[in-house]
């Protein structure tokens, strides 16, 4: 009869200790869950930081042109062009080393498959020179000047690429940018916890992105914008 009796009684006590060890298990395993979720309460800013700085590189192509029936002539007048723009570049005191000049290209026109008949010049040449420099002001100043060598029957033309303004100081600025850009990113994670009633937290992720390079504006192609942006994930806290 006792052990009739007992046996119900110690499955139930089995039973209330089992259904107590669960819901401590399920207590423990919510608290932790609920710490971790307030440790991921996190915020996502941009931090950027931008700078306008001179170009300290110019690459300056010269493109001029010739026309004539005489081959020989055509290209002793190409040699007499090369002298009067090596002149017009000593004369605005640009190095030897930094001008390449490039030999002169020669189409005969009645060479071609359709020959132009109607041309008055059978053959057309064109050459280009190229000044590679650091002075990027008397370069500006130069081709203000062109019009000099017009007076000299040098036909400079307007076809193919134009002077090209470069910045290459990057890694010289990268440092205190980079630090802008993290200290930007920073203030507006700090205005939003406190927007938020949060302090801010450590940083769980960051990424650096990339510098652009980029003229300031069309009239201005010797005046660059550099930009770089940072994306900062902080955690928040209570």
């Amino acid at each position: 009869m006792n052990e009739r009796i007992i046996g119900p009684i110690a499955a139930a006590i089995v039973g209330v200790l089992l259904a107590l060890g669960l819901i401590g298990l399920g207590m423990s395993l919510s608290a932790g869950f609920l710490k971790y979720r307030a440790q991921e309460r996190t915020v996502e800013v941009k931090g950027l930081a931008e700078r306008e700085v001179p170009a300290n590189l110019a690459i300056w192509p010269i493109s001029y042109t010739d026309t004539d029936n005489d081959l020989p002539a055509l290209y002793a007048r190409f040699e007499a062009h090369k002298a009067a723009i090596e002149a017009f570049l000593k004369e605005r005191e640009f190095e030897p080393a930094e001008i390449t000049f490039g030999p002169p290209t020669i189409v005969d026109r009645q060479a071609r498959e359709y020959g132009e008949q109607n041309g008055k010049f059978r053959y057309l040449g064109k050459a280009v020179v190229t000044v590679y420099t650091p002075k990027v002001d008397e370069v500006r100043v130069a081709i203000g000047k062109l019009g000099d060598l017009g007076k000299q029957g040098v036909v400079v033309s307007g076809e193919g690429p134009g002077v090209q303004f470069v910045f290459d100081g990057l890694n010289s600025i990268k440092p205190v940018m980079i630090e802008q850009a993290v200290k930007n990113a920073r203030e507006s994670a700090g205005k939003f916890a406190t927007d938020t009633a949060s302090a801010l937290g450590k940083v769980k992720r960051a990424a650096q992105g990339q510098f652009s390079i980029e003229d300031r504006d069309a009239s201005t192609p010797h005046i660059k914008k550099v930009r770089v942006v940072s994306t900062i994930e902080y955690y928040l806290q209570d």
